[in-house]
């Protein structure tokens, strides 16, 4: 007796085709996605219709030197020298053991913190590195300010050190590349908790640069310290800056776990008011610069409707075209969770309403830079994230799931309150991108890219990405050395 009759055979042909047609297919599917996301063919294009591309640029690079650089951080650039070319401060918090988190002065070996200037030359290829503080000056750099503090015409480096104190780094002037620069850790700051950020403004308007920080509490922040409050201040001068006692501290408020200061003119009337984040409490607000030369600053709110942010990165401009500046940062909520944007209402103290632009989950939304990549005359959005496995080798059991170290940036869309385009770059298994400057380096007239580079050694450092722009696509992503930390696909 047949097992099939006529019927029955021809749908188990049928089904039997289709089922060889759709493995065919999945085996194809496979070839195409095992690509790590850097190695694929580019679809991000410019308004003309040029491929856009990117080719890895290595500025501080690990290899050339003989101690440990790790766990890239802060950064900021500006002509330290006076040469006319531009220079790049980094800092690097060794972050592979966070060895300064319970460090005992005189029974272990100090931490190995760096701050590093990488002075500029006529070309994007050519850099002057040095280190101009480590150790316990330097103990877990997370942030750099660059501000002329004691007003003799050369730029100063303030750094906030995640174990307990602002450094200040005063400019010598001349041998700036190889004369030690002296230094004061602000004495108010000394072993009171953990500077994250730090930021550097003229704000009462009398020609000297305050410095503005978050005093977030402790390095690695445990339950405990969720429930105590911190201030942000407003550190102000008067006199010689290497003078202590000079130094005279305004707390705006406290917060749990505050991690963001940034001065930016916020309501648009001439002077600079300061936007807060809170990790604890998840929250934003800003202060109003009195605008009468006090530092009596103002708190309002920002009630965000849609969304919650807690502030660590975060980036200004006027998205809707309304006049007044939108804030965007990562944040989550009713209306998605990776990087939003919120939009200024007329009314001083109404809701913030959020907006989605995208995601790069599993993959976190850390480093921010904002500027038009494609040349369309809009702004979009270069983001990077934070690997959360391994720090010093790859692991054979990283999964594609895992929070990895991504590169990529998202298109403006004509309507700007609709979902944005995102074009992956480069996802590695190891790269924490901390933050993102935009910056012509080669003179070519698009945005490229300096950065930092964490989580990875040896591979961490200070690197550019060129833009590049050609009729046919190519690679996303062009790397610098030939050994790398693997390039991993899109779940």
């Amino acid at each position: 007796m047949p097992i099939f009759d006529n019927r029955s055979l021809t749908i188990f042909r049928l089904t039997t085709a289709r089922g060889l047609l759709l493995l065919l297919t999945l085996a194809s599917v496979s070839t195409v996605s095992a690509q790590g996301v850097g190695e694929r063919a580019t679809d991000a294009t410019t308004r003309d219709g040029h491929f856009i591309s990117w080719r890895e640029h290595l500025i501080d690079d690990v290899a050339t030197l003989d101690f440990v650089l790790s766990g890239g951080d802060g950064l900021v650039m500006a002509d330290l020298d006076r040469d006319g070319y531009q220079d790049i401060v980094s800092v690097h918090e060794s972050d592979s053991s966070y060895d300064s988190a319970n460090f005992t002065p005189g029974f272990e070996a100090p931490p190995e913190g760096h701050v590093r200037i990488a002075f500029g030359s006529a070309g994007p290829q050519q850099w002057h590195n040095i280190t101009v503080a480590e150790g316990l000056d330097a103990a877990a750099p997370e942030d750099a300010a660059i501000a002329d503090i004691n007003g003799d015409g050369f730029l100063d480096i303030l750094i906030a050190a995640e174990l307990s104190h602002i450094l200040y780094l005063q400019n010598p002037g001349t041998g700036v590349r190889n004369t030690p620069w002296p230094r004061l850790k602000l004495p108010m700051t000394e072993g009171r908790g953990s500077y994250i950020r730090v930021f550097a403004a003229d704000l009462d308007g009398d020609g000297t640069p305050e410095v503005i920080a978050p005093n977030k509490g402790a390095q690695i922040p445990g339950p405990e310290d969720f429930a105590v409050s911190n201030p942000v201040s407003v550190f102000k001068v008067n006199g010689d800056p290497l003078q202590g006692i000079n130094w005279q501290e305004h707390e705006l408020g406290h917060y749990s776990i505050p991690q963001n200061s940034e001065p930016v003119d916020l309501d648009g009337d001439g002077d600079l008011d300061i936007v807060i984040g809170s990790r604890g409490e998840e929250r934003l607000a800003w202060f109003e610069n009195p605008g009468d030369g006090s530092l009596d600053f103002i708190e309002h709110a920002i009630g965000i409707n849609g969304a919650r942010m807690a502030g660590f990165n975060l980036e200004y401009a006027d998205l809707n075209g309304d006049g007044r500046l939108d804030i965007i940062g990562a944040g989550n909520g009713r209306v998605g969770n990776g990087l939003v944007w919120i939009e200024q209402p007329a009314r001083t103290g109404d809701a913030w309403n959020a907006h989605y632009i995208g995601t790069f989950l599993p993959d976190s939304i850390t480093g921010l830079e904002v500027t038009d990549i494609d040349g369309d005359g809009d702004m979009d959005v270069f983001a990077g994230s934070y690997s959360r496995g391994e720090r010093e080798a790859d692991d054979a059991n990283t999964r594609i799931s895992d929070p990895l170290g991504r590169l990529g940036w998202f298109e403006q869309p004509d309507e700007v309150t609709t979902a944005w385009t995102r074009h992956d770059v480069s996802r590695r298994k190891r790269g924490m991108f901390d933050k993102f400057i935009a910056h012509d380096l080669d003179g070519d007239g698009d945005a490229d890219f300096i950065g930092t580079r964490g989580n990875s050694y040896p591979y961490d450092g200070v690197f550019w990405l060129e833009q590049l722009r050609s009729p046919t696509p190519g690679n996303r992503f062009e790397r610098a050395r030939q050994q790398d930390s693997e390039e991993m696909r899109i779940p």
